[in-house]
């Protein structure tokens, strides 16, 4: 089981600080030729809007603090996963914790390419549901803007992007294998959208979660074998140059009929009130942690 797919919390410093791996409780074997499960480098230059979450002081600083995955859909503007932002991942509430950070420009977290940048607010969807997993985003304002050009646009509801059997490309730096083996490097992996009736079909209501046709997209092979895991939450699922999915969660890494499942960018974009231009939004309002709507903008 993997849910949620944030990286896995046992023994963080003792990884950061050894590059060991973390065995996964559950977790199946996956087919993978050793990069995101299934997939391949890609150098960040090539997606320069997808972007780590990072906290040294939490998870150590050999993988550059990383924990998570984000997307960015505006200059000062970064979508990622609501569970990325709890209390049990973070150790407190986001606002507390003083070392959040984006990562930008980076491909091998070993390195210091690249710009961090810190976290100025964060709105975490109040709708979100853990038990389902709907709702599943936040939204965080950067203190300062990333360079011109790292930013993609978002697939608002009735794009085509989100047809079933269009090829879409999930990016992330977690668990490449499914067994706690995280990524040093960006990887990608190529996989389908899939049609809403075979998500339904895989996660009709199990302890993993529900499939909420109006608040997901799920995403994956008929065969398996390819799929974000532990470590790539909140990062960014793109289909004909448009973001259409936030890694949310899912049954295993990998394995045949538990499709990767993702927050639908439509209904973030619809929840917030946004307008899908290709440039996404702008700051949310007063407050570290803002409880209301993060405007829309440039």
């Amino acid at each position: 089981m993997r849910r949620p797919l944030v990286r896995a919390l046992a023994r963080p410093l003792i990884l950061a600080a050894a590059a060991m791996a973390i065995p996964l409780a559950s977790a199946a074997p996956a087919a993978s030729d050793g990069v995101v499960v299934g997939g391949f480098p890609v150098d960040v230059s090539q997606s320069p809007w997808t972007v780590a979450l990072s906290s040294r002081d939490r998870f150590g600083g050999t993988r550059s603090g990383q924990f998570c995955g984000g997307v960015a859909v505006g200059p000062t503007t970064v979508l990622t996963a609501a569970h990325c932002m709890g209390e049990d991942v973070l150790g407190a509430p986001p606002g507390q914790l003083a070392d959040l950070k984006v990562v930008a420009g980076r491909t091998d977290l070993y390195e210091d390419t690249g710009e961090e940048i810190s976290v100025r607010r964060v709105y975490v969807n109040p709708g979100y549901d853990s038990s389902s997993n709907a709702g599943d985003f936040a939204v965080l304002t950067l203190a300062r803007s990333l360079p011109a050009g790292a930013v993609i646009g978002m697939a608002a509801e009735g794009d085509p992007a989100y047809a079933a059997g269009t090829e879409a490309v999930v990016y992330g730096w977690g668990d490449v294998t499914g067994f706690g083996a995280y990524a040093r490097t960006l990887r990608a992996a190529r996989v389908h959208v899939l049609a809403d009736a075979q998500c339904e079909q895989a996660y009709p209501g199990t302890t993993d979660g529900t499939y909420d046709a109006r608040s997901m997209v799920c995403a994956g092979e008929a065969r398996g074998g390819k799929d974000a895991c532990q470590g790539d939450s909140g990062g960014p699922l793109v289909a004909q140059g448009r973001v259409i999915g936030l890694v949310s969660w899912g049954s295993g890494c990998g394995r045949p009929g538990s499709p990767g499942v993702y927050t639908r960018v439509s209904d973030v974009v619809r929840t917030l009130g946004w307008a899908p231009a290709s440039e996404g939004a702008a700051t949310a309002s007063e407050g570290t942690v803002s409880t209301a709507k993060p405007a829309a903008g440039v």
